[in-house]
C-alpha cells in the first residue's frame, strides 16, 4: 500500500487549495457542502495512505472553491458599480505620484462605499484624481467619482475624482516612513536620494523618466519596486555572517524583516516574502528542515486564501514566487554542482539573483513583451550590491533625520555606491539594440516552465541518488 510523507500530503494540499480558487472563477461553491465533506474526512487523514491523499485533494480544492465563491460574489457586486458615480471612503497604502493629466495617483484600500448606498467594498482601487496637493501612505480620504472595474493587482479604478483628505495617517510607523525619507533626502543629493528610496522602500516618487526608462531597458526596474526580493537577499545574507551565535543571526534577521516592513509598508509582496523568510528563520534556528517547495506553495495557498484577488490576476504575486523558486530550488542545486564547500557571500547572491532571473523571464516576455539582451550582466554587476547599498542608503536616512550637520559625512559611501550603480546602468542602457521588444504566447510559456521543472526533477533525483551512495 503506498504510504506518504505528511509534507508531501501538506504540498498536494495547498496546490488543492490553488486549483480550487482558480476554478472558483467559473464554478459556484456554497461553503456548507464543503463542512459536511470536511467532517469525515479528519477520521482516517492520519492514515497518510491513497485514500488520505484523495481526501486531501478533495478539501484542499473545497476550501479554495468555498472562499473563492464568497469573494466572487463581492466582485459581482462591484461589477454592477461599473460607470456609476460613487462616493467613497478609503484608507491609502502608498504615496500619490503624479500621472496622466497631472493627477495624483495612489492606491486605496479599505473601501467604504457612502453614496449612493453605504456598503463596503472588496479589493483595492487604483486612485487619479484632484483637490488636494499630496496624498500620503495611511490618510484616509474621500472621494468622488465614476468607477470602473479593472483587471490585475486593482480590483477597480476611479479617474478624475476630487479628492479630500479627511484625516492623516496617525500610526507611528506611517510617521517613521515619512521621518525616514525626510532624511534621505537630507543626506544625498539628487538623483541619488530617490534611488537609494527606491531600492529600499520601493518609491519612485521623484525619480526621473529618463531612470526609470534606462532601468527598464537594462531589467533592473525590480529593484525600485516594492518588493519581497530585496528582503529576501537581505536575510539570506544576514544567516551567513559570521556572528557569535544563531541566537544573534536570528534577531538580526528578525530586525531586518520588521525594519522592512514598517518604512516599507504592508504590501503584498513584502509580506509573502516576509513570511518565506520567517517560516525559513524558524526551521533553521530550531535545526528542522522544511523543504523549499513546501514553503512556495503553503505561502502561496495562505496568501491566497487571504486574497483570491492575488491568484486570479496579480501578476506580482506570480513574479515573486516564481523569484522565490529560483533562489530557494534551482540555486541551491547550481550550488551543489558548482562549488565543493559553501560559496562566498558574493557568489551566493549573483547565483540567487540570476536563478530569479531566469525563473520570471519567460512570464515577463509573455505579459509585455520585452527582452533586455544586457538583464543577466546588469543583474549581476548591480544586484549583489543592493544589500549594501541599502544598509548604507538607510545609514545615510538615518543620518539625515537625527545628525544633519554630520549627514554628509555619513551618507559618503552611500554615495559613491549608489552614484555607481547609476553609471553602470547609465553605460549598459547607452549600448546600442540591447532592448527588444519579443513577445512569446502562453504556450511557449508553459512550455518554458514545464521544461525548467523537468530540469530541476532531474537534478535534485541525481543529488538525491548521490546522496544516497556516499552513505552507503
Amino acid at each position: 500500500m503506498w504510504r506518504f510523507r505528511r509534507t508531501t500530503l501538506i504540498v498536494v494540499g495547498c496546490f488543492s487549495v490553488l486549483a480550487g480558487l482558480g476554478i472558483s472563477r467559473k464554478l459556484y461553491f456554497e461553503p456548507t457542502w464543503w463542512l459536511l465533506v470536511f467532517s469525515p474526512a479528519l477520521l482516517i487523514f492520519k492514515n497518510k495512505n491513497l485514500a488520505s491523499l484523495m481526501l486531501v485533494v478533495l478539501l484542499g480544492i473545497s476550501l479554495g472553491l468555498a472562499r473563492g465563491s464568497i469573494y466572487m460574489q463581492k466582485l459581482s457586486e462591484l461589477k454592477t458599480l461599473s460607470g456609476q458615480k460613487i462616493v467613497v471612503e478609503a484608507i491609502a497604502r502608498t504615496d500619490a505620484v503624479y500621472g496622466k493629466n497631472s493627477q495624483l495617483e495612489f492606491t486605496a484600500s479599505n473601501i467604504k462605499q457612502l453614496q449612493p448606498r453605504q456598503q463596503s467594498l472588496a479589493g483595492t482601487f487604483k486612485i487619479s484624481g484632484f483637490g488636494v496637493p499630496m496624498v500620503y501612505r495611511g490618510d484616509q480620504v474621500r472621494v468622488s467619482g465614476k468607477v470602473f472595474p479593472m483587471r490585475g493587482s486593482n480590483q477597480a479604478r476611479m479617474s478624475y475624482t476630487q479628492i479630500q483628505v479627511i484625516g492623516s495617517g496617525s500610526q507611528w510607523f506611517d510617521k517613521f516612513a515619512r521621518t525616514f525619507t525626510t532624511g534621505m533626502e537630507n543626506a544625498l543629493p539628487e538623483p541619488q536620494a530617490s534611488f537609494g528610496l527606491g531600492l529600499l522602500i520601493g518609491q519612485r516618487t521623484n525619480l526621473s523618466q529618463d531612470i526609470i526608462t534606462q532601468l527598464t531597458m537594462v531589467g533592473l526596474v525590480h529593484i525600485v519596486a516594492v518588493s519581497g526580493y530585496n528582503l529576501t537577499i537581505l536575510v539570506r545574507a544576514a544567516q551567513r555572517l559570521k556572528l557569535q551565535s544563531k541566537y544573534q543571526k536570528t534577531l538580526l534577521s528578525i530586525g531586518l524583516i520588521i525594519a522592512f516592513i514598517l518604512v516599507t509598508g504592508f504590501s503584498a509582496s513584502i509580506i509573502r516574502a516576509a513570511i518565506v523568510s520567517t517560516l525559513s528563520l524558524w526551521a533553521w534556528y530550531y535545526g528542522r528542515e522544511i523543504r523549499p517547495l513546501l514553503l512556495i506553495v503553503f505561502t502561496a495557498a495562505l496568501t491566497g486564501l487571504f486574497n483570491p484577488f492575488y491568484v486570479w490576476g496579480d501578476l506580482g504575486w506570480y513574479l515573486s514566487f516564481l523569484a522565490f523558486f529560483g533562489i530557494l530550488i534551482i540555486a541551491p542545486l547550481l550550488v551543489s554542482r558548482l562549488f565543493s564547500r559553501p560559496p562566498r557571500l558574493l557568489n551566493l547572491v549573483i547565483i540567487e539573483t540570476l536563478c530569479a532571473e531566469v525563473m520570471t523571464l519567460p512570464l515577463i516576455m509573455m505579459t509585455f513583451g520585452q527582452l533586455s539582451l544586457v538583464a543577466l550582466l546588469a543583474n549581476t554587476l548591480i544586484v549583489p550590491l543592493v544589500p549594501y547599498a541599502m544598509l548604507l542608503s538607510s545609514l545615510a536616512a538615518l543620518a539625515g533625520a537625527v545628525l544633519p550637520q554630520w549627514a554628509g559625512w555619513v551618507a559618503w559611501p552611500a554615495h559613491m555606491l549608489l552614484t555607481y550603480m547609476l553609471d553602470v546602468v547609465h553605460l549598459l542602457a547607452d549600448v546600442p539594440s540591447i532592448f527588444l521588444h519579443v513577445s512569446i504566447s502562453s504556450t511557449v510559456m508553459i512550455c518554458t516552465y514545464f521544461v525548467i521543472l523537468v530540469l530541476v526533477a532531474i537534478s535534485h533525483k541525481r543529488i538525491r541518488d548521490k546522496k544516497v551512495l556516499l552513505e552507503k
